[in-house]
């Protein structure tokens, strides 16, 4: 069975917030909200200042808290693939799950009441296609595969560069990767 993951390779982003974009449009995600983000962090002083972009988005953890806090059983883990899903006609719009992500990455869906977040765009994996981020990213900085693939691009650039994920310390074990950090 596939072990899905995300690497993103922030020497290799650009800012141009098309991951965002394609995202808004492939899940109908409102104007306001987001499923995935692009930090900007600055530090340094002038003139020897130093930019780091970080795309965000939801971990899809091994251990998630999302799904070990819903009431419900709205959250879950999908068992074949190990991606971090939502039933959504079983989600009661409680936010135990937002209070759970040490990652930021639910929210309240205005219209529908629900709790959404990144799926890892499931719906086109599922047709052998790539998350529309992955699709669209303009530098090739998000990376999308099966780590079990001993050959996949994952697996050998988590093989060939220091990777690190994001609230280690949370004990979610998340499988998305950041390589090539600048700061």
């Amino acid at each position: 069975m596939p072990k899905y993951v995300m690497v993103i390779d922030q020497a290799r982003c650009i800012g141009c917030m098309a991951c965002i974009v394609a995202c808004k449009n492939e899940n109908d995600v409102p104007p306001e909200l987001f499923r995935t983000r692009v930090i900007e962090n600055v530090s340094g002083k002038y003139p020897k200042l130093r930019m780091e972009l970080r795309s965000e988005l939801c971990n899809h953890c091994d251990h998630p808290p999302c799904v070990y806090n819903c009431p419900t059983g709205a959250s879950y883990k999908n068992k074949e693939n190990g991606m971090v899903l939502l039933k959504k006609n079983r989600c009661v719009g409680c936010k135990a799950c937002i209070a759970a992500c040490p990652y930021d990455a639910r929210y309240i869906h205005p219209e529908h009441g629900y709790a959404d977040k990144c799926t890892f765009c499931s719906h086109l994996v599922e047709k052998g296609l790539e998350p529309a981020c992955v699709m669209t990213c303009i530098g090739r900085s998000r990376i999308f595969g099966d780590i079990e693939d001993p050959e996949s691009e994952v697996s050998i650039l988590l093989r060939e560069n220091h990777s690190e994920v994001l609230k280690i310390a949370a004990g979610t074990e998340p499988r998305v990767y950041y390589i090539n950090r600048i700061l």
